[in-house]
């Protein structure tokens, strides 16, 4: 329990403990190596005179990365430099690589500009900022000074770019509702469609057997039949499905035509017993 408490606490403390930088700072040098510019880099706020760079110039950041706390040398897991351009949301992220002991020299030649940089084709100030990442200590954000680079060409466009930006509104146009015809129009056609119905009624009042002989053992058959059929169609206005209903009508159609050939033969011989 003792060496769990203590384990504890101990990661507390390294929790507890922050990095900072010891001895910052930039150094800008032309093509034959000179000085043009050298000042140390303070950690409280940012350079207050922009950084420029000339075609050939050489930027150099030096510093140490140290624990706070014991003053010891620290190689945190992930450091970047991070160039942003805040008018034209342009950003680029820079790999730096740091000694075991939290060493670091980077130099940003221009004559070999490196991929990260941003495209500055109006030459505003990018936006210099140290990033440090560790899963031992809280991560830590330097912004360093302002960077003005010499002018390049614009950052080539995308071919789907436009399809990763915030699209136009979508405007559903419904279909308007239907429109009831007028009432004469509704009921001519609806006397067409009870026509056939009627001209059927009269038919069947001229070859309808008598009441006694419509569930005779011949008729009664090609009744239950017929309504079979119209009870699978009702069937498929509720549930079935087209196939279905084709699989079992042509069960049924078998027996319904041998039914309807036999009734309309006890039919035939009603009409002839008559005259």
């Amino acid at each position: 329990m003792l060496a769990f408490f203590s384990a504890f606490l101990l990661a507390l403390s390294v929790q507890a403990s922050v990095l900072t930088l010891q001895s910052p700072r930039f150094t800008v040098s032309d093509s034959t190596g000179s000085q043009l510019r050298s000042e140390p880099i303070s950690l409280a706020y940012k350079a207050s005179t922009p950084v420029q760079l000339g075609p050939k110039d050489t930027l150099r950041l030096t510093f140490q990365i140290v624990d706070k706390e014991t003053g010891k040398g620290f190689q945190p897991h992930q450091t970047f430099l991070r160039f942003y351009d805040e008018k034209a949301d342009e950003e680029g992220i820079q790999p730096v690589r740091v000694t075991p002991g939290g060493k670091v020299k980077f130099d940003l030649n221009l004559s070999k500009p490196p991929l990260s940089l941003p495209p500055t084709p109006n030459s505003d100030p990018l936006r210099v900022t140290l990033i440090i990442g560790s899963s031992q200590y809280d991560p830590v954000s330097v912004e360093l000074f302002d960077l003005i680079l010499p002018r390049s060409q614009p950052a080539p466009v995308n071919p789907l770019e436009a399809s990763f930006h915030p699209q136009p509104e979508i405007q559903h146009t419904f279909r308007p509702e239907h429109k009831l015809p007028p009432r004469p129009i509704s009921a001519a056609f609806a006397l067409i469609v009870l026509g056939p119905w009627a001209v059927l009624l009269g038919l069947w009042s001229q070859v309808a057997p008598t009441p006694s002989r419509l569930f005779s053992p011949s008729i009664l058959p090609f009744i239950l039949s017929l309504g079979a059929f119209e009870s699978l169609l009702f069937w498929y206005w509720i549930d079935l499905k087209l196939g279905q209903v084709l699989l079992y009508g042509a069960l049924l159609t078998i027996p319904t035509v041998l039914a309807g050939k036999q009734a309309l033969s006890s039919i035939g011989k009603q009409r002839i017993g008559r005259k």
